[in-house]
């Protein structure tokens, strides 16, 4: 079945979009309705923030007042239960030509799910999440010597473009795993990188590519989607899905 909101393919077993989350029941009686009449793409209201539970299910809605407005836990409604939600966490934007968001400086970040085999680039020191870890892209730097001219000593790199490391705490990482030019899976069950105490990592969730000096993360069609963090105002469209403190949201423009 394809999901009349994405166009993502579903099995006819899916209850839900295992893209954006839509309730694929409503598919048959969306494509009967009457459609209602187009609203104003610069309109106060014409963007939805639909908050999603684990299995997909619509936990409420917001719609935004004005064209310009920024959300977060001292907003209310559906973000005010969230304590990993800053109080100013995000700005959504709307003009005649799109919608985008922004981080505003919030704690923990906003990020945007990739859709399944479309891979976006990791930048140095970019973040990217997969169930309840967090990572992030550390490349490579040579060692410069020291004032005086020695070398410093280190084990060779040759053939290692960078480390994901796991985020722990406010700019404190932990566990590192080289990321090899060829590439690295992972999941919980099957890859390179095994995280198997995270029921919300997929048994191949996702994989890092090195294209012509470009580190690449690609979703492999995971149960619960990998997110990567947003690190400037980024343009949005209808049906993508953010994830912001602890919660999900659908889009809607």
């Amino acid at each position: 079945m394809t999901c009349p909101q994405c166009g993502h393919a579903n099995t006819t077993a899916n209850l839900f979009c295992g893209s954006c989350g839509f309730r694929l029941g409503q598919a048959a009686a969306a494509a009967t309705a009457p459609k209602p009449a187009p609203q104003s793409s610069s309109g106060p209201g014409s963007i939805v923030l639909t908050a999603l539970r684990a299995d997909g299910s619509e936990a409420g809605t917001y719609a935004l007042p004005s064209a310009t407005m920024t959300v977060g836990r001292e907003t209310g409604a559906i973000f005010a239960g969230d304590s990993y939600l800053s109080p100013r966490h995000a700005t959504f934007k709307q003009t005649s030509s799109r919608v985008t968001v922004k981080d505003e400086g919030s704690l923990n970040g906003v990020y945007k799910k990739l859709v399944r085999d479309m891979p976006v680039e990791l930048r140095p020191n970019d973040m990217f999440r997969i169930g309840q870890e967090i990572i992030k892209f550390e490349p490579l730097a040579p060692q410069t010597p020291s004032p005086d001219g020695v070398e410093r000593l280190g084990s060779p790199a040759k053939g290692y473009v960078g480390r994901i490391a796991l985020v722990i705490g406010r700019d404190v990482t932990g566990n590192a795993f080289p990321i090899p030019e060829t590439g690295v899976h992972l999941g919980r069950e099957r890859g390179d990188v095994l995280f198997p105490e995270d029921g919300y990592v997929s048994g191949l969730h996702c994989r890092l590519t090195w294209d012509n000096g470009k580190l690449m993360l690609t979703d492999l069609g995971s149960s619960n989607g990998s997110f990567f963090r947003l690190h400037e105002e980024t343009e949005i469209k209808s049906g993508d899905v953010l994830l912001m403190g602890q919660q999900l949201f659908r889009v809607a423009i």
